[in-house]
């Protein structure tokens, strides 16, 4: 009778302890499914975010050369940190292109031994051209274009 209750305490003990690792293990899928979501989730707030500096001139009738020059410069900004040189933006990268009914492409992209004030002088010629030439600001119309490779920005077009 006494070996019979010790083989009971014995498997009671190695299903409990079988019990243990199958809740540790159904925990650990679990907290590492929800870490996966969260950080899908914050990947994509950071998406809109970045998306939303572009697509907030959309539908505006009040934007002026200055709007236009802080969407380059924005742009310019995105370009140097990804160390892309100027091209024509696809949208198979991170590039974003800015064009300006006129005068093309007014970003600027990653270039060795190019200086911020270089490019700053270069958009406030820009804007001291508009100015010349059109004697009063004029209003622009934005229109953005997102990658469906990279759902990011990926071209900017003022008329």
């Amino acid at each position: 009778m006494e070996n019979a209750s010790k083989a009971l305490l014995m498997a009671a003990g190695v299903l409990i302890g079988i019990l243990t690792l199958s809740l540790a293990v159904y925990l650990f899928v679990s907290f590492g499914t929800t870490s996966a979501e969260i950080y899908k989730k914050n990947e994509e707030n950071q998406l809109n975010e970045f998306n939303t500096k572009f697509t907030s001139y959309v539908g505006r009738n009040d934007l002026t050369i200055h709007d236009v020059i802080s969407v380059a410069n924005l742009a310019t900004e995105n370009n140097i940190f990804y160390e892309l040189p100027k091209t024509t933006a696809t949208g198979k990268d991170n590039y974003i292109s800015v064009h300006l009914k006129g005068k093309g492409s007014i970003e600027f992209g990653y270039q060795e031994g190019r200086k911020s004030s270089d490019i700053n002088s270069q958009y406030n010629e820009y804007i001291k051209d508009d100015i010349i030439k059109n004697q009063t600001l004029p209003q622009y119309k934005c229109t953005v274009e997102i990658s469906p490779t990279t759902k990011r920005v990926f071209r900017v077009e003022f008329e």
